[in-house]
């Protein structure tokens, strides 16, 4: 039984191949295939186990959420989704838009897949297109996000936010909303991969961060569709302070865009890797095995790192007394990424708990 640490989400970084040049890229993309990229029956004997541990309740059935670099440079994709789709998983695609065309939007919803997210990290060409290193990128995002549209597969938009487009914000929530989508998802940086090289740079201040959560909270009662902060797990601490105040209630989302709680790595969420390393989170580097040598299940049940995570207790500094450590938990990937300590306190909250203050 999977208990209380249902996996509801699993994210394959189904390549590092890309043609974008993203200055915060996550897998430090390449042009080219890496020689250890899970082959086509690696890659659906992956998705045929993770099945067969759903319907056995090993797991809960999770989203397969297909991700890269672009996915879209396997020419296997649309088979590995047909196939998870026919065993009865969710998938979710993560693209960057560019490569969707219309015979592409077509076999993305042939396939089965239910969403698919583009990014978009501007309102504007100017700005989406410095982000992702290629002129005419945005134009592309958008074209190819109308066109899953028009081939009927449910849209969603990603936005990182950094210094470069924070201030920028209110007017990709209005152009997601001219667009349609179900949902705009906000990723606040964590510093791996290239995000390390601009941290410094672009990675705005915890009280930014305060205030971009506070503002996505506002507008969460007001926009016709889903808003969701992803890295940020501080978001649910901001959520449960403003229910407080009278006539207000919890945003909850659903399916796609379903909000528990805070940090979900090695809880809820995992993160498979090009070559099947098993990971709490894409952006939390400590491996706890491999799937091409010990199957995902095993790996979930078993693995030391995932059940320290799932043990708030352990938890340090001012997020081990913290009263919201249940629901926020702090962001494990920030915390290693900044101090070498993935229990250390969440180094982007300015929330102080009475408990720290008093020296409980």
């Amino acid at each position: 039984m999977h208990g209380d640490f249902a996996l509801r989400l699993v994210f394959w970084e189904t390549t590092k191949r890309c043609n974008l040049g993203c200055i915060h890229c996550r897998a430090s993309a390449t042009p080219e295939a890496p020689p250890d990229e899970l082959t086509t029956e690696e890659a659906l004997a992956f998705v045929r186990a993770l099945a067969s541990a759903a319907s056995a309740d090993a797991f809960a059935t999770p989203i397969l959420v297909l991700s890269g670099g672009e996915p879209l440079y396997r020419n296997d994709i649309f088979e590995i989704a047909r196939e998870a789709t026919r065993l009865g998983l969710r998938v979710a695609l993560a693209t960057n838009g560019t490569l969707v065309s219309d015979e592409v939007a077509a076999k993305v919803s042939a396939s089965g897949i239910a969403r698919a997210s583009v990014s978009l990290d501007g309102a504007t060409a100017a700005v989406h297109d410095a982000f992702r290193g290629r002129s005419g990128a945005f134009d592309l995002a958008v074209a190819g996000l109308k066109r899953l549209q028009a081939a009927g597969v449910e849209t969603q938009i990603n936005t990182t936010v950094v210094r470069h487009n924070v201030d920028t914000l209110p007017e990709v929530l209005e152009l997601a909303i001219e667009l349609g989508v179900e949902a705009l998802h906000l990723f606040l940086l964590v510093p791996v991969g290239c995000g390390v090289e601009i941290a410094d740079e672009q990675m705005i201040s915890p009280e930014r961060y305060e205030r971009v959560l506070e503002w996505l909270f506002a507008e969460s009662s007001r926009v016709p569709i889903e808003l969701k902060a992803t890295c940020a797990p501080h978001y649910f601490r901001i959520m449960r302070q403003k229910a407080r105040e009278p006539g207000v209630e919890l945003p909850r989302g659903n399916g796609m865009s379903a909000m528990t709680k805070g940090c979900l790595a090695g809880q809820h969420v995992c993160f498979i890797s090009h070559s099947g390393e098993v990971y709490p989170c894409g952006y939390l580097p400590i491996s706890s095995g491999n799937i091409r040598t010990t199957p995902l299940e095993q790996i979930w049940r078993t693995s030391d790192v995932f059940a320290t995570l799932r043990d708030p207790a352990q938890l340090g500094g001012k997020c081990g007394v913290c009263g919201f450590r249940a629901v926020c938990g702090g962001c494990r990937a920030r915390a290693y990424a900044l101090t070498g300590d993935y229990l250390a306190a969440e180094p982007f909250c300015i929330y102080e708990p009475p408990q720290a203050a008093a020296g409980t």
